[in-house]
């Protein structure tokens, strides 16, 4: 039966998360869970900054014989390079900047990450994946007809950065993952793991055309335990440890090293624009942002009558929407009826494909009841 439609009463997150729970008040269990299990437990105060500079002292004491102490997965995103500028000059840290090109970086994001290996005086790793890889990865996300497209880029990223590190010796990787603007997570049935390996390679074996012969692999398994409890490698969290304001943030390094401001999240990725911002919503009905607004209406950086009225606008404009379709397309090797015939094909989701979902659950919820996880991931 179709679930009536219903929207959480403080902020927007609603029904297009099918399972999505509410309150006698008309909360839902995303606002309950923030209030009942991360605020509670987040300190972005004095006590976070010193836990944190402790944190900073420890790693530049084991680093001190390295060239570089730690290393930061940069994509010209605000967080990203918010975390790298917080690093280098409040933390006093020796990070090397690691950027991940899978073949759609915007002009923006480019020059986001000039800026700041400029302006903050530091040394800069680029891994170019092999395009041919990708293109046909990615092609293959399309015709399997499920939600999470940005799996082979997010793959990469993850994959790339962490096999390098743990190559190189390096113990921590500092990251821009944070509650200020990420509290709210989108569902899986929006966006899928994508470290789930198995699935991207049942994905893969389904409809790919050439073996993924250097495309950077790591299961969230190498990930979480190999990596952290064998190769004795850390995450390090910063933004949670200080007060993040995202337009704040954004404006902070707009003004000291030139960053260029971007409309919203991920956008910094043409790809991740067309994808979230047209296809998504346009063939599922997901709308990541108000995964995206509800996180800062809880944090209070938006109000949710702001919110409501930035969702019932398209993300971006009809004319750019029909530009990045067409490029889309072109860089994919297909043509626009060929790819508009995939967007009215039928829906699938992760379940229709092989995939890890119960051991990674299994591991969510030991590490929710270690209170490790505080975030909602379903």
């Amino acid at each position: 039966m179709t679930r009536a439609y219903c929207i959480c009463t403080n902020c927007i997150m609603d029904t297009s998360d099918s399972n999505i729970t509410f309150d006698k008040r008309g909360w839902c269990d995303y606002c309950n869970n923030y209030h009942r299990n991360i605020l509670p437990n987040w300190h972005p105060d004095e006590r976070g900054e010193r836990e944190m500079l402790a944190v900073a002292a420890g790693i530049r004491e084991e680093g001190k014989d390295r060239d570089h102490d730690c290393i930061i997965g940069v994509s010209g995103g605000v967080d990203s390079s918010y975390v790298a500028y917080l690093a280098k000059e409040k933390l006093g840290l020796r990070p090397l900047i690691f950027h991940v090109d899978a073949g759609w970086n915007s002009q923006q994001s480019v020059n986001n990450i000039e800026k700041m290996v400029d302006g903050l005086g530091l040394d800069l790793h680029t891994e170019v994946v092999n395009w041919e890889e990708m293109k046909d990865l990615q092609r293959a996300f399309f015709k399997a007809q499920v939600p999470h497209l940005d799996t082979p880029q997010d793959h990469a990223f993850f994959a790339a950065l962490y096999n390098f590190a743990a190559e190189h010796g390096f113990k921590y990787v500092i990251t821009g993952a944070n509650y200020s603007t990420e509290c709210v997570r989108e569902p899986l049935e929006w966006h899928y793991h994508a470290s789930d390996l198995r699935q991207l390679k049942d994905i893969h074996r389904r409809f790919g055309e050439r073996p993924l012969s250097t495309f950077p692999m790591a299961d969230i398994f190498k990930f979480k335990i190999y990596y952290r409890f064998v190769k004795g490698m850390r995450v390090v969290k910063p933004l949670n440890n200080f007060p993040y304001l995202k337009d704040e943030a954004m404006q902070e390094l707009a003004d000291k090293f030139g960053w260029q401001k971007y409309a919203h999240k991920h956008y910094e990725s043409r790809f991740t624009r067309f994808y979230e911002g047209y296809w998504l919503p346009t063939k599922f009905g997901y709308d990541k942002r108000r995964a995206h607004f509800s996180s800062l209406i809880l944090t209070k950086q938006l109000s949710r009558d702001e919110a409501l009225e930035k969702i019932a606008q398209p993300a971006y404009d009809e004319e750019s929407m029909r530009q990045d379709f067409e490029y889309v397309a072109t860089k994919l090797d297909m043509t626009v009826p060929e790819m508009q015939e995939l967007l009215k094909g039928p829906n699938k989701t992760y379940r229709d494909y092989s995939h890890s979902m119960a051991l990674i659950d299994l591991g969510t919820q030991v590490l929710r009841g270690l209170g490790l996880q505080k975030m909602i991931v379903r």
